[in-house]
């Protein structure tokens, strides 16, 4: 955005030449302020920022969320698909699945590290041996013998009493306190959030989604998988506490006002969106529009 500025000062004198007249000099001034501003549009494209979408989230981004103050719950529900064995809805990171994906086990591990984070017993940080990026899970000593530490010891097959865990993609098998992870992409996290999008019933009869049903024949709730994580409501009139809405399809989608827990994510969602978006140079034409003045 660019501006440019012009002050304008001005002042006179006048003398009124009448008989019988008491006061023949009047004096004015006048200051004139104008500002124009002109705002460039540069759009964000090219291989490079497509394969930025499509690159798993990589853990150097983790650790500076987690000191930012976000919840591990949160940041680990919206960025792994994997611990170990556990599996957090891996076929809800591309369009929508026909059958449903496992979750339950994986919401359950990390709910116990947020146990130990709000006990301020847990750290995160990040380093990189033999040009392996790893993070590193620390359980306060105090607290290795918690039952938050031990339910999330059993739920990732490691060691009872261990302070110490290290997540990384290629792990070391011999080793019961390395955790394989496997990371979502941009892309996957946005495909694996608009599973909370409630959509309009009219739209279900005409089908236009996909539906996804469980092992026995049924649908598939989604909101059991993005609970108390983000909830994208729907209805047919504007909404009157909303925090962000949208009008697409005869239909408002948008976040009440009142849900916290979706207004953290979906600030969560923009920081690392900024993180793996990158800085991107394009040599497309801008758009340039002038605002007036």
């Amino acid at each position: 955005m660019a501006s440019q500025f012009s002050l304008q000062k001005k002042a006179s004198i006048t003398a009124q030449l009448e008989n019988m007249a008491n006061d023949i000099f009047n004096l004015g001034a006048s200051t004139a302020y104008e500002e124009k501003p002109t705002i460039s549009y540069s759009p964000l494209q090219g291989d490079k920022f497509v394969q930025n979408f499509l690159s798993m989230l990589p853990l150097k981004a983790i650790a500076p969320l987690f000191h930012s103050g976000w919840s591990v719950e949160r940041i680990f529900r919206i960025s792994f698909q994997r611990l170990n064995n556990l599996e957090n809805a891996m076929g809800a990171s591309g369009p929508t699945p026909q059958i449903a994906t496992q979750f339950k086990e994986f919401l359950k591990a990390v709910m116990f590290l947020r146990e130990l984070q709000v006990q301020d017993g847990l750290n995160i940080t990040y380093r990189e041996e033999n040009g392996q990026p790893q993070l590193v899970l620390q359980v306060l000593k105090k607290l290795k013998n918690s039952r938050s530490a031990i339910e999330f010891a059993r739920s990732v097959n490691g060691k009872i009493g261990t302070t110490t865990y290290i997540l990384s993609s290629s792990p070391n098998a011999e080793q019961s306190n390395h955790i394989r992870v496997v990371t979502r992409s941009l892309l996957g996290i946005m495909f694996y959030l608009s599973q909370s999008v409630e959509v309009p019933e009219r739209d279900i009869k005409k089908g236009r989604v996909t539906l996804t049903k469980t092992p026995d024949g049924g649908v598939f709730d989604w909101q059991e998988v993005t609970a108390k994580l983000l909830r994208i409501r729907s209805k047919m009139e504007e909404p009157d506490q909303a925090s962000i809405s949208i009008y697409f399809r005869d239909a408002w989608f948008y976040i009440d006002d009142s849900d916290l827990g979706s207004k953290s994510t979906f600030s969560l969602l923009a920081q690392i969106y900024s993180l793996q978006s990158g800085r991107v140079k394009s040599n497309a034409p801008l758009l340039t529009i002038g605002v007036g003045s």
